[in-house]
């Protein structure tokens, strides 16, 4: 190197930012994996199975017996237990308010009302133009930014998403909605055989109704959003 010269200088780089999760890994963690999806299913087929081979109460506590002895084993082998608890929660809540009533429809009903509640706030959301699908996709997946604000692209993307969001939402409580008034009014009019038919008929579209349309939505929202986020290639010689 001549006298004068310096050594060139490596152009600056701030540090590098993480990849986002995989699509895989994203899917996961927001459904505790196969296990996971399996583990909350199991109550409700305790309880639909139980409560059309016996009584209403055995069946309450079959299915209650079985949501503690998920979230034990979860607890014994030090597994995460946030989707038990959460599955627990809900199992116990429409399990007291059936026990009370005497009713197996009512079993469903707290699931059915945090359906409505959901739908609607995820619609309101997206009217004032705070789209929940993109705020929890900023802690779920982007660390709590929210830069996403200020890319209107995205804001529309999260929009739109969240639109589709509560309509499924809405329309697969209303689904269940439809089951339970009927279960309703068959008991009203004395005829309980139909009753029955409608508490069981109300069991399978809430398995049904339950994780496919969430894994179809998540698969959706994470393709969407990777797909607008995706940078460019740069030009060659830019």
């Amino acid at each position: 190197m001549t006298t004068g010269q310096h050594p060139a200088t490596q152009p600056e780089t701030g540090p590098e930012e993480e990849p986002l999760p995989s699509l895989a890994e994203q899917m996961a963690d927001q459904l505790g994996g196969w296990r996971g999806l399996v583990e909350s299913s199991i109550p409700v087929v305790v309880f639909v199975v139980a409560n059309i081979l016996g009584e209403l109460r055995p069946a309450v506590i079959a299915s209650v017996a079985v949501a503690l002895l998920i979230g034990g084993l979860r607890l014994a082998q030090r597994r995460p237990v946030r989707h038990a608890v959460n599955g627990l929660f809900g199992i116990a809540i429409g399990a007291a308010i059936a026990w009370r009533t005497g009713a197996a429809r009512d079993f469903y009903l707290p699931g059915i009302l945090y359906g409505i509640g959901y739908g609607l706030a995820l619609l309101v959301s997206a009217m004032i133009r705070q789209p929940l699908v993109g705020w929890i996709w900023s802690v779920l997946a982007a660390k709590g930014s929210s830069e996403w604000r200020d890319d209107p692209k995205l804001v529309r993307t999260f929009t739109r998403l969240t639109v589709l969001w509560g309509v499924v939402w809405l329309a697969k409580v209303g689904a269940q909605g439809a089951i339970y008034l009927a279960a309703r009014r068959f008991d009203q009019l004395g005829n309980a055989a139909a009753a029955a038919d409608m508490e069981t008929a109300l069991g399978v579209a809430r398995l049904a109704l339950g994780y496919p349309p969430y894994v179809v939505l998540l698969l959706i929202t994470v393709w969407t959003v990777r797909r607008v986020t995706r940078q460019p290639e740069p030009l060659p010689g830019s």
